[in-house]
């Protein structure tokens, strides 16, 4: 257990506590398994990664079979049982392995042979949809075939979402948490080698550059420009993936006054007022492939008028409701709470303009809340504010609900605290895309977004 958890605790960093536990339960093959495991938590959190390394750590070390599979890609039962069978009994060359139900699946299963098996199903929650003897048969699979197997379930929902009528057998459940920022940094430190790496072979040809990549590209340097990029992208984007693809594109940015020569590499104030448009610009293109230079984007506020953006938010196939729902979610990201009722209701009352009103509301670029980033906001505020822009009246029903839940999973909103608690009106939520692409959807279903944003009152 100790060489496992030594070989897979490098690659993983900030996940010791939950490789020590599934090297516990699952990292000697001479001791039982436990029957299932379920590993659950948000997109971007390692769950399939760490599942894969420890599957392959284990065949490697002990002689383990293993399977990995995702459940979206076993469409049927059928595919998913053969696909299990295939890659735990090693069948000869020219047979097909063929196991058209429960019966035959474990008949096959009991005949293979080996120290220990492991069996991982990515999207488990797909699994609630096949027959309804899928998930309880492999829950129990250790029981049925008398092997020592184990099944390792992954998932972004907790496992009291899998309950039925029957009832399930105990699973062990394993939460992996996302990533606090002191985290999500050290993990992205762990880039810099390859970065570095990646610079001096880019400037191998340019001498002057050369010299002043290798004198200034150091860890520190590096770690600085790690900490003002989470400052802008950390509250509206958890997605360790997304981060480090969106970092490694913006540090060409930061590095470039340095190469030139006009800015010093601990310069950092100066460095900041380069690098803020372009990161603010790279906001607004989170998740979206937009392939356009940042300083392109940073140059001016007509930048945000990207062509590409208009042409995503024209075709986005969302339902009527849903886009006045991103709307108003857009408005209550970027508007002060103590202004929904100025801004919404019709009959407020007067509001007398004072001195300290008016020098408030002469906001510089830097100040505007549509620069500085999306704030949270509760369901009902959101609810309120939806009703309020809406003309008609609509009815609060499941359908109109679960739209909230499609925005989430498309990326354009995203839970920052109880996303598990929904109903009870705990859970907040913050809008995650910008400007440009909230005033396209406007006009697409003619709603005037800057008449209710408080920037352009």
């Amino acid at each position: 257990m100790e060489t496992l958890c030594a070989a897979l605790d490098p690659m993983f960093p900030c996940r010791e506590a939950a490789i020590t536990t599934l090297g516990e339960l699952i990292g000697d093959a001479r001791e039982a398994y436990p029957s299932a495991i379920y590993l659950f938590g948000h997109s971007g959190t390692g769950k399939t990664a760490l599942t894969r390394a420890l599957l392959k750590e284990c065949s490697k070390r002990q002689g383990v079979r293993t399977a990995h599979l995702n459940a979206i890609e076993c469409y049927t039962t059928k595919i998913m049982l053969e696909n299990v069978l295939d890659s735990l009994t090693s069948p000869q060359k020219g047979d097909s392995v063929k196991a058209d139900n429960m019966v035959e699946f474990v008949e096959q299963l009991r005949r293979a042979e080996a120290p220990g098996f492991l069996i991982a199903v990515d999207n488990a929650e797909r699994l609630r949809d096949m027959d309804a003897n899928v998930l309880p048969v492999l829950l129990r699979l250790q029981q049925l075939t008398s092997l020592n197997l184990c099944v390792i379930l992954l998932s972004q929902l907790p496992f009291e979402k899998f309950y039925n009528k029957t009832g399930l057998s105990e699973v062990i459940c394993l939460h992996l948490p996302q990533y606090n920022k002191a985290e999500t940094q050290r993990i992205l430190g762990s880039d810099f080698d390859q970065v570095r790496g990646h610079l001096l072979e880019q400037f191998a040809t340019d001498p002057g550059r050369l010299e002043i990549c290798e004198t200034a590209m150091t860890e520190d340097f590096y770690n600085n420009y790690l900490n003002l990029f989470l400052s802008v992208f950390y509250k509206a984007c958890r997605d360790l993936p997304e981060l480090q693809l969106t970092a490694r594109k913006c540090f060409a940015v930061y590095l470039e006054p340095v190469l030139d020569g006009a800015v010093e590499a601990s310069d950092i104030s100066r460095l900041w007022r380069h690098i803020a448009g372009p990161l603010r610009a790279a906001l607004t293109q989170i998740y979206m492939r937009i392939e356009k230079p940042l300083e392109e984007c940073a140059e001016s506020s007509a930048s945000l008028e990207d062509q590409s953006v208009r042409k995503l938010a024209q075709s986005l196939e969302l339902p009527y409701y849903a886009k006045f729902l991103l709307i108003a979610a857009f408005l209550a990201s970027h508007n002060a709470a103590n202004q929904d009722k100025r801004l919404f209701v019709k009959h407020h009352g007067k509001q007398r303009k004072r001195m300290q009103t008016v020098n408030a509301r002469a906001k510089t670029t830097e100040k505007m809340s549509t620069t500085l980033g999306p704030k949270s906001f509760s369901i009902d505020r959101l609810l309120a504010i939806f009703y309020a822009i809406l003309e008609e009246k609509v009815g609060l029903t499941c359908n109109l609900l679960s739209q909230i839940s499609t925005l989430v999973h498309l990326k354009l909103l995203s839970f920052v605290s109880g996303e598990q608690n929904i109903m009870d009106g705990s859970a907040r939520l913050q809008c995650t895309v910008g400007l440009e692409f909230v005033l396209q959807i406007g006009k697409v279903v003619g709603f005037n977004v800057r008449q209710y944003l408080c920037d352009f009152m």
